[in-house]
């Protein structure tokens, strides 16, 4: 009968040796690495610490007054323009509070005010222009005195004296008006453009005697620029 069994061998001495095992394999020992484990909880604390800075910034907001829709510059503010919203703020930026919200209706954009900008207090102003110590002037502008890009309330501009049609130009330093746009009219059938312009109170007969001779350019100065 046959069996399952390893039959034991036999020596040339005679004597009968123990079946052929398998060796035992021993796993290695898993080393452990105090670095990681170091590197772990350095992880987990910054991010409980990231975590709680969000939640103690998400909580620390002021209600304020932001710009609902765009407003030109020396158009009257209506409740439309007006909003609040609650915003975590720079310290060092100006800002309105919601609860004056009430108080600036009727007041005048003092800038070009854009949608969902933080109002600040120094953008708006009891009185829209000429305040004191300006004038405006309106100056009819045909399409060739126009801008390709148009003008906007707020911009600055020089008005530039021009010599008469067909003349030499000026060997001289021309004579110029710094002024700026208070609103622009929609063009005539001719494609003519009043302009407001607010310039200072002694320059307004010079800017008018301009405006009724038509003997004038626009140069436009960069915006927030100082001349």
């Amino acid at each position: 009968m046959t069996t399952g069994t390893t039959p034991a061998s036999t020596a040339a001495n005679g004597r009968t040796t123990a079946p052929l095992r398998a060796p035992v394999l021993i796993p290695p020992r898993a080393r452990r690495r105090p670095g990681l484990m170091v590197a772990g909880i350095v992880l987990a604390l910054v991010g409980a610490l990231g975590a709680a800075w969000l939640v103690a910034s998400a909580s620390d907001r002021t209600a304020v007054v932001v710009l609902a829709r765009d407003v030109p510059f020396g158009a009257t503010l209506t409740e439309q323009d007006l909003t609040v919203a609650d915003v975590a703020l720079d310290p060092t930026i100006e800002s309105v509070a919601a609860d004056q919200l009430e108080g600036l209706v009727g007041q005048v954009a003092g800038a070009t005010l854009v949608t969902g900008s933080v109002l600040a207090p120094a953008q708006v102003q009891p009185v829209g222009p000429p305040l004191a110590g300006e004038v405006l002037v309106p100056l009819p502008l045909e399409p060739a005195r126009m801008p390709a890009g148009g003008l906007t309330a707020g911009d600055r501009v020089l008005v530039v004296d021009t010599p008469a049609a067909q003349a030499e130009p000026p060997r001289d330093t021309p004579v110029t008006i710094e002024a700026s746009v208070a609103r622009v009219g929609a063009p005539d059938l001719n494609g003519v453009v009043v302009v407001d312009f607010v310039a200072a109170a002694e320059d307004g007969p010079a800017l008018a005697a301009r405006a009724a001779t038509g003997r004038f350019a626009l140069v436009v100065l960069p915006a927030g620029e100082e001349r």
